[in-house]
């Protein structure tokens, strides 16, 4: 489906990523501000030509949608003319900072410009993840330009497809791709291809990042502490982990991740029995998340960081306080699994997501689908070859094995190019895999609501885990505010 286009998105590619890769520290302190979730801003780097791409973010300073290519006529929406012997030009946006991907992307667009005589990728690193992106994709539309692939958070499907122009993949297929017409279905589940169909039965993008949210734990600290070393099964457990290990070791007992997202704590509160978004006798879309169950799971969270037996920081400095080995367990999603194995120096291993006393465990599907942003026949031909690269089973093996997302092509796992290996010898990715019975989609607020809804939930976590409001003031006031927002869709 095409509407009109209203922003460029930087090409993204795979490979695996360097065991020298650097972990970034985040950009702020523990504090309620926005600019704690910056996830990895402060550090991001902009390469100087589009074999050279940014793929870990910006340094502190500088300006992320800066055009990296030295080709001319890179700017969004701007190709060359590849029938005169130019390249066509395309950007790829992402949100992948360097310790979750970045690398794997710089990597891959490399690899495919150098092997493509006819297109050149230039990768654009997004901060605040998949918020901070869109925000970026309306100020690109804001002035005209036009994007060529974008990485789409699960949480905005159908604010993208409602606010965005794009073509449907299989439109790019029939139009410039007609010999290998049936890629899709021979190379995707039914169900996995149906994250990215919106609300109106649109097939907006394919599904590239799957992740869902485990439980890291540093064994040697809980041997230390007396512990079981396999980790808390129960969120109760965690919080009486966390105490004894701050009272044993004197080191904090958790951190869950707080980048510009929302993810890990619908987990929790879903967990506990709570929903999102329910619908109401009316068939419409609300709040429903300011329970009994869902206050007493954001409470506990609440309590433990003002017992100082948990973190309450930037993502970035949480994952590395547990990579440093000061924070005992971290909940973040199992996209983490590369840095965190190469940076830990200790006995390092994931558990699944911790259920809510006997309640089934519910974990949101993380990551994003890619959608083509691109106008005019030469970039949209353009964004389809590259964007089917990075489907390759070789592609698909890299991302998998750089980042620790779960591959959404179902050829990949066992194949002897793609993850066989890497599967039999690589114990941390079980518990991702393993739990994907109880993943559930990640709340998708419907029609112009996506970045207000977020946002709220954003400003609401800060006041609660920062102790300006209980959890049952703040959720129940972001609940309300949310519903008049969704009462005037």
């Amino acid at each position: 489906m095409r509407r009109s286009v209203k922003s460029l998105m930087a090409l993204a590619m795979v490979v695996s990523v360097s065991a020298s890769m650097a972990v970034l520290s985040g950009c702020g302190a523990a504090s309620g501000s926005q600019d704690r979730d910056n996830a990895g801003a402060a550090n991001a780097q902009t390469g100087t030509a589009a074999v050279n791409q940014t793929g870990s973010g910006a340094e502190a300073g500088t300006d992320t949608n800066t055009d990296t290519s030295t080709d001319t006529g890179t700017g969004s929406g701007t190709g060359g003319d590849s029938s005169s012997g130019e390249k066509t030009v395309i950007e790829y946006w992402h949100c992948n900072a360097e310790t979750q991907g970045g690398l794997v992307v710089d990597e891959l667009v490399k690899q495919f410009n150098e092997n493509n005589d006819h297109i050149q990728v230039v990768a654009k690193y997004n901060p605040d993840m998949y918020k901070g992106l869109m925000q970026n994709l309306q100020a690109e539309a804001a002035a005209g330009n036009s994007p060529a692939l974008v990485q789409i958070g699960w949480a905005f499907l159908d604010y993208f497809s409602n606010n965005f122009s794009y073509v449907s993949p299989q439109d790019a297929i029939d139009r410039f791709d007609k010999e290998d017409a049936g890629f899709l279905q021979d190379k995707f589940l039914p169900n996995v291809l149906e994250l990215a169909v919106n609300s109106q039965g649109s097939q907006v993008g394919i599904p590239y990042s799957l992740s869902n949210p485990v439980l890291y734990i540093n064994k040697d600290i809980l041997r230390e502490a007396g512990l079981a070393e396999d980790g808390p099964a129960t969120w109760q457990e965690v919080s009486e982990f966390a105490k004894t290990i701050k009272e044993k070791t004197g080191k904090y007992g958790f951190y869950m991740q707080e980048p510009a997202d929302f993810w890990a704590q619908q987990g929790l509160i879903e967990s506990s029995g709570a929903k999102m978004l329910t619908t109401n006798a009316e068939g419409k879309k609300e709040a429903s998340f300011a329970t009994e169950d869902g206050i007493e799971a954001m409470q506990l969270i609440a309590d433990m960081v003002k017992d100082q037996t948990a973190l309450h920081m930037s993502w970035e400095e949480g994952c590395q306080s547990f990579i440093d080995g000061n924070c005992a367990m971290l909940y973040t999603t199992i996209a983490r699994r590369a840095s965190v194995q190469k940076g830990a120096q200790f006995d390092v291993a994931t558990v699944k997501s911790p259920l809510w006393k006997d309640k089934e465990r519910m974990v949101p599907a993380g990551g994003c689908f890619l959608a083509i942003t691109a106008q005019g026949d030469d970039q949209i031909e353009a964004a389809w070859e590259f964007e089917k690269f990075l489907f390759s089973v070789e592609s698909m093996a890299a991302w998998t094995e750089g980042t620790g997302y779960v591959p959404p092509r179902k050829d990949v796992a066992g194949a002897e190019n793609g993850l066989k290996t890497f599967l039999a010898e690589n114990k941390m990715m079980n518990a991702a895999i393993q739990q994907m019975d109880g993943v559930v989609p990640w709340t998708a607020f419907p029609g112009d609501a996506g970045l207000q809804a977020e946002q709220m939930l954003l400003d609401m976590r800060d006041q609660i885990l920062g102790g300006q409001v209980t959890a049952e003031q703040g959720m129940k006031a972001a609940q309300d505010a949310i519903n008049q927002l969704l009462a005037v869709q």
